[in-house]
């Protein structure tokens, strides 16, 4: 790869399907339910936007646009309109990060990208930083996030089968706490499953913190059981005190918001304006002076609500 881009071309160009380079497919999260959907739609209007990419050698190579490709080949069509970002692939890939947003790009395909980058055009962080516009942090975040992925956990990820949001927001947090493995073996037991957001987090409170038969019925991939126990597992138990169906509450609400404290203080990138800092230092050193009697008080309440 060439480290310096050039000024992409707009024109829009027919090319044979047959002919495009697929070599960075991998870095796209497939969705099948997306892909669906839009099968339908290109069945009835045909493909709306062009696929984007670099023209190499007279090789177009695709980095936008593998689901419509997809659905292009189910529907047989021979050809697909192309738009070249630039002539090396360098350029082509600092040109779809500068405009993620616009082409919604998942933080994961980002650091998918990033790596080409790092790896394939042998930039460092620093270079790559200031040509996709961000700042240090933000690629390290997200390279970080990358390598912490294990092959089992990537693969799922990649092609749809366990939804990215559930990885991010539910599981992190669990694998810092549980471990690599443990996450992997959640992760296979649910591959391809179709749940949604709500029913994975139940399933993964139940696997981490719950009874080891819970667990060993989730690893088995028998879901219908634990999902239902979770589900009944009442808001208001009768024979609860007003007292205590607030106090539970209370406990509910701790618990998500640790969670959400914890996956969200990875991005420092975004927390790092001076007023921002000023306040959640002071809060910070609040929080960890209770620290202690906070842990202490809760050991005691698990002890408590533990006898039977």
């Amino acid at each position: 790869m060439n480290a310096h881009p050039e000024a992409p071309s707009r024109t829009i160009e027919l090319v044979e399907v047959t002919h495009l380079d697929l070599r960075y497919e991998g870095c796209r999260l497939k969705s099948p339910r997306a892909e669906e959907r839009l099968l339908g739609s290109m069945a009835h209007a045909g493909i709306l936007e062009p696929l984007q990419g670099v023209r190499a050698a007279g090789v177009g190579i695709l980095l936008n646009g593998f689901k419509r490709l997809r659905c292009a080949r189910k529907l047989h069509l021979a050809t697909v309109p192309f738009v070249a970002l630039g002539t090396d692939e360098t350029a082509g890939i600092v040109g779809l990060l500068r405009a993620a947003n616009e082409h919604a790009l998942s933080l994961l395909e980002q650091a998918r990208f990033l790596d080409e980058l790092k790896g394939g055009g042998g930039l460092s962080i620093a270079e790559i930083a200031q040509q996709v516009g961000r700042s240090k942090a933000w690629v390290s975040l997200r390279l970080g996030v990358l390598a912490e992925l294990s092959s089992v956990v990537r693969a799922a990820l990649f092609d749809g089968t366990f939804p990215i949001y559930s990885y991010l927001y539910t599981l992190r947090p669990f694998r810092r706490l549980n471990g690599a493995a443990a996450v992997d073996e959640f992760v296979a037991a649910l591959r391809g499953k179709n749940l949604s957001a709500r029913q994975i987090e139940q399933l993964a409170h139940g696997f981490f913190r719950g009874p080891q038969s819970l667990r060993e019925q989730i690893r088995q991939g028998h879901l219908s059981l634990p999902l239902q126990q979770l589900k009944e597992l009442p808001v208001d138990p009768d024979g609860c005190s007003e007292f205590e169906r607030m106090f539970v509450s209370d406990l509910e609400q701790a618990q998500k918001v640790l969670v959400r404290l914890m996956a969200k203080s990875t991005d420092r990138s975004r927390l790092s304006s001076r007023p921002f800092r000023a306040q959640g230092h002071l809060l910070c050193a609040g929080l960890l002076s209770r620290l202690p009697a906070f842990t202490q008080t809760l050991r005691q309440l698990h002890d408590h609500c533990g006898q039977t």
